[in-house]
């Protein structure tokens, strides 16, 4: 059984299949400087998203040099774009390392490990907001262009979520 993580930019929560988790007030913040603040740049998270992807792919091939049963449920690496204008929607897809669960949990809603404090920090001091992907923070972007954002993920560690 497979599962969807929902995360709504009205009242920033992330949702799985049976459970909810509320962003910390950090994310929520970001969130509010992202969407509110930083409108105009919109562009940017379709290359943050991408960057995330490519990360995704290296991070599987760097493990399948050691493991080569890391690439046997998906042996071939790719990132898919599929458009969907009728619902208005834009799918990204790859075939990277994915994430456990509890690696969705931490590193999406969690500051302590996306980099979230540095990057308001750096926006506070001046610095642009094209440089969010520098800071781990780059998933964050989508909510740029959409109300929704959902992560649908696997870990050959772990189900899908």
């Amino acid at each position: 059984v497979s599962t969807q993580s929902t995360w709504d930019t009205k009242d920033i929560r992330m949702t799985t299949e049976g459970d909810t988790f509320a962003f910390n007030a950090d994310i929520q913040q970001l969130m509010g400087l992202i969407i509110n603040t930083f409108y105009s740049n919109k562009e940017i998270f379709l290359r943050e998203i991408i960057s995330n992807a490519s990360d995704a792919l290296d991070k599987i091939r760097y493990k399948s040099i050691t493991n080569q049963d890391e690439l046997k449920a998906e042996p071939k690496l790719f990132i898919k774009i599929v458009p969907d204008k009728s619902n208005n929607t834009l799918t990204l897809w790859d075939s990277g390392i994915g994430m456990t669960k509890t690696e969705l949990i931490n590193n999406l809603g969690t500051i302590a490990r996306s980099g979230t404090k540095q990057f308001m920090e750096a926006i506070s001091a001046g610095a642009d907001i094209s440089m969010i992907g520098q800071f781990g923070v780059g998933f964050y972007s989508a909510f740029l262009v959409a109300d929704k954002v959902q992560v649908i993920s696997k870990s050959n560690e772990d189900e899908q979520y």
